[in-house]
């Protein structure tokens, strides 16, 4: 399979909307706490808000034969940012910089998975993540149920931090390696 890799500019984000409403189907079918929470989630709820509050964004896409079967999208954000009406994702005071770093959405089409695409989106994600001096931690968010991506996440080092809503997210932590 000839799978290339491509970053995208966030003006393009558009190109990844078919698989962020995907991923969040797909979150919702393994979700065993408040499913109905990703009833409001889509490309509009959750990937244009983050992108507009970033101070930094990247976006990879993986493709086979110009059709895009993944992507990573990663950003720097100040720290407050994960502080909001839907959630604390971490304590603020925790964090010694202004900003951190998080790998925000990740997904691969099924059909897809088992070719190490997730391993090289991760990576190039992480790469651009650690070009960042001014950030030190590394926050992942992994819904309820989406227990292969938890596992992934540990083996690439992320520990779990703590979980919030109950249990409807964990939150995985990283320092700059």
């Amino acid at each position: 399979m000839n799978i290339k890799y491509e970053i995208i500019p966030s003006e393009k984000a558009e190109d990844c909307k078919d698989l962020c409403n995907e991923l969040m189907v797909f979150q919702k079918s393994k979700a065993k706490i408040k499913p109905e929470l990703f009833d409001g989630m889509n490309f509009e709820t959750r990937m244009i808000p983050s992108i507009k509050s970033a101070i930094y964004n990247h976006i990879i896409v993986a493709k086979v034969e110009e059709k895009i079967v993944g992507y990573a999208y990663s950003n720097i954000s100040p720290k407050e940012a994960y502080s909001n009406d839907f959630a604390t994702f971490f304590d603020i005071s925790s964090v010694s910089e202004k900003n951190v770093g998080s790998l925000s959405q990740f997904y691969i089409s099924e059909g897809y998975r088992k070719y190490g695409i997730g391993s090289k989106l991760f990576n190039m994600s992480m790469s651009w993540l650690n070009q960042f001096d001014d950030v030190e931690d590394y926050f992942i968010f992994v819904s309820n149920g989406n227990d292969d991506a938890l596992e992934f996440y540990k083996r690439k080092g992320f520990v779990v931090s703590h979980e919030i809503l109950d249990g409807f997210i964990t939150v995985l932590r990283s320092k700059k390696r």
